[in-house]
């Protein structure tokens, strides 16, 4: 019975953006998987980092092929990979991913936004003209509200270094198996046909990912997702999964152009005792009388007692200083003060903040946490800032709105595909 059926087309179709009735450029993403060089500014991918390979777009049924031709003319291995795609077909995504892994591609999740094209979109038919010339196209980079769901998921696990910033997003979902027939075959025929090739989907899957050195949590995980859906991993699964292993990972500086601008990054931390994380913010505010407004605000650590403190001070000159007790609601902790001119030049010839947060505990000890928080960006950032708060005081003044609240928690979600806004 089954000899006797056509198969016009047998394909795995992960992504639950797609639909025929809807273009994909409405989704922000091109139909087919694009990659370039991009060039940004200096730091903009990382410390002494500049240049990067973009591969964004729906993953597509010749996607192998373009991404293999592309990588052989280019001998720079170590160049990052930005992610940025909805997924698509999953065969083409293992293929991928393979290739990734027979480089030791380093791969991260950001959106690539080339500065030639429209403002407001990357995929009308100029903008992706412009990205398929060839050469290095100039572009800008951010992990906000990055995405790399559903089959690029596999592109990701490709990579010998995986990096998902805490405010980008790696999501997954089941697979779905759509079959068309010529002729009319048995129900019965083409129910066992759509069984066994379930059942090799999920074998090859659980092979790829076991491959890639990732847990099979991971594969136990996305079976429990029904296509329908879209789990974001959270920033413990990541870590727990073997996908991104860093205790401590940040996102990029942004600006954020609200009725009071400011810039923001966004940061998490594991605990020491556990496998939980702890997401914080920082936000730097426009100049005021000569002063700077910061702001901090983190998770509660559970177990701590009493206020905590937190201060901070940069490389440049390590005697200034500024922070103090956090204010505690709910579940977080936030600071805000001002900070004058000195502490604002230290700051900005710095690479590193450095922060110590003291937090009692119920022993009668005190837990101190030291790390560092990455001011590459944040210069240029700042430039940007001034251009806004400009902007802001020249319009007719009324009341100067209040310090916006914290954006935490932006990880832990589990939202569907449309919860995870497109460029």
């Amino acid at each position: 019975m089954l000899a006797r059926i056509l198969f016009l087309l047998v394909m795995l179709l992960p992504c639950a953006l797609r639909a025929e009735e809807v273009p994909a450029e409405k989704t922000g993403f091109a139909r087919k998987l694009t990659i370039y060089l991009a060039k940004g500014a200096p730091d903009a991918c990382g410390p002494g980092c500049d240049r990067w390979i973009a591969i964004e777009g729906e993953i597509d049924g010749d996607a192998s092929q373009r991404i293999r031709r592309f990588l052989a003319g280019v001998n720079d291995t170590q160049r990052p990979i930005y992610l940025h795609s909805p997924g698509g077909n999953v065969e083409q995504s293992y293929v991928i991913g393979r290739l990734l892994r027979s480089r030791k591609a380093v791969a991260r999740v950001g959106r690539t936004i080339a500065t030639a094209c429209a403002a407001g979109t990357q995929v009308d038919a100029a903008c992706l003209k412009t990205k398929a010339a060839g050469g290095e196209v100039e572009a800008e980079l951010t992990t906000y509200h990055a995405m790399c769901n559903s089959a690029c998921g596999y592109l990701f696990l490709g990579a010998t270094s995986r990096e998902v910033a805490p405010d980008a997003a790696l999501a997954v979902h089941n697979s779905r198996l759509v079959l068309v027939f010529h002729g009319h075959p048995a129900p019965q025929a083409v129910a066992e046909y759509r069984q066994r090739r379930i059942a090799n989907a999920e074998r090859d899957r659980a092979a790829f990912i076991a491959a890639m050195g990732i847990s099979r949590e991971l594969d136990n995980l996305i079976r429990t997702v029904k296509f329908e859906n879209l789990h974001m991993l959270t920033r413990a699964e990541l870590y727990r999964f073997g996908i991104d292993t860093r205790a401590f990972a940040e996102g990029m500086w942004r600006l954020e152009k609200a009725p009071r601008p400011f810039i923001s990054k966004i940061a998490v931390m594991k605990k020491e005792s556990g496998s939980s994380f702890r997401t914080m913010e920082w936000r730097m505010f426009c100049d005021t009388r000569n002063r700077v407004q910061l702001m901090f605000a983190g998770e509660i650590d559970e177990a701590s007692v009493g206020k905590s403190t937190i201060m901070m001070t940069a490389d440049a000159d390590k005697d200034q200083e500024a922070g103090g007790s956090p204010v505690r609601a709910a579940k977080y902790e936030m600071w805000s003060g001002s900070i004058d001119p000195d502490m604002v030049k230290a700051i900005m010839a710095s690479r590193s903040l450095h922060v110590r947060r003291s937090t009692p505990m119920p022993d009668e000890k005190v837990d101190v946490t030291k790390f560092d928080i990455d001011l590459t960006g944040l210069a240029s950032m700042r430039t940007q800032l001034a251009a806004a708060c400009s902007s802001v005081a020249a319009k007719p003044k009324g009341p100067w709105p209040a310090s916006p609240g914290p954006a935490i928690p932006l990880p832990n979600v589990t939202a569907p595909p449309s919860a995870v806004p497109s460029p």
